[in-house]
């Protein structure tokens, strides 16, 4: 099979051979704006569909009541009061656009920092951080479920955590009072894929050999979700 010849047909080929597709990204420039249109669309139509269809009421009082239940009634009231439907729907918005970008930096910094062990690497921080929008694209896949999740709604007091549906939290119904509930909300099913992703791409982007890549590939998320679990476990 060739190698793709345009960005779409790489965002399609990246699921059955991504190691062709990342051959053809090394030596390929101003293909990544796609898979970042993608990435950011798909994250916000289930937010967009989301707070179009809940009883907002609801929805306000069951955040401060899961984030701020121990303040005053007084400090509730303001709270509520300055929770305003389309200050809520713009700022979620805006914060899943604004994650996604601040994310990929890192990743970004890292892969770059990963890259320079091999002297042979020509990629700069700029190649990496369009490589963390192609490695991004199983989000599609988690926004397409969330999506639909959303789209089937009956009952507009649908939990925020259907807009996560490939997260541990909602397969296994972690209540949003749980101080687990953070953790198992950021592990997702598409991540491993993400992961996979990272480590193939590195093996083409790089010399080093393919069990260290997949290493470097798992490493920041285990040392993420490691921390986080043990501070937990003590807390």
């Amino acid at each position: 099979m060739d190698k793709p010849s345009n960005p779409l047909q790489a965002c399609l080929d990246i699921v059955l051979t991504p190691n062709r597709v990342f051959a053809k990204l090394a030596k390929t420039d101003n293909w990544s704006w796609i898979p970042f249109l993608l990435v950011v669309i798909s994250s916000v139509l289930p937010i967009y569909f989301y707070f179009k269809g809940i009883d907002f009421d609801w929805y306000r009082d069951l955040i401060i009541q899961t984030s701020a239940g121990d303040i005053s009634p007084a400090e509730q009231k303001m709270m509520r009061d300055n929770m305003q439907p389309a200050t809520i729907e713009w700022a979620s918005l805006i914060g899943a656009v604004f994650s996604l970008i601040i994310g990929n930096v890192v990743l970004a910094f890292y892969l770059h920092v990963v890259g320079k062990s091999d002297s042979e690497c020509v990629q700069g921080f700029t190649d990496w951080y369009g490589f963390t929008w192609w490695v991004n694209l199983p989000v599609i896949l988690a926004s397409a479920f969330s999506l639909l999740r959303v789209l089937a709604m009956n009952d507009p007091q649908l939990a925020p955590i259907s807009l996560n549906t490939l997260s541990v939290a909602y397969l296994f119904s972690i209540d949003m009072k749980s101080i687990w509930f953070g953790l198992t909300q950021a592990v997702r099913l598409d991540t491993f894929w993400t992961i996979y992703l990272i480590a193939v791409g590195l093996s083409q982007w790089t010399q080093l050999p393919k069990n260290r890549c997949y290493v470097f590939a798992l490493a920041p998320y285990a040392v993420i979700w490691g921390i986080w679990f043990v501070y937990l476990l003590f807390k």
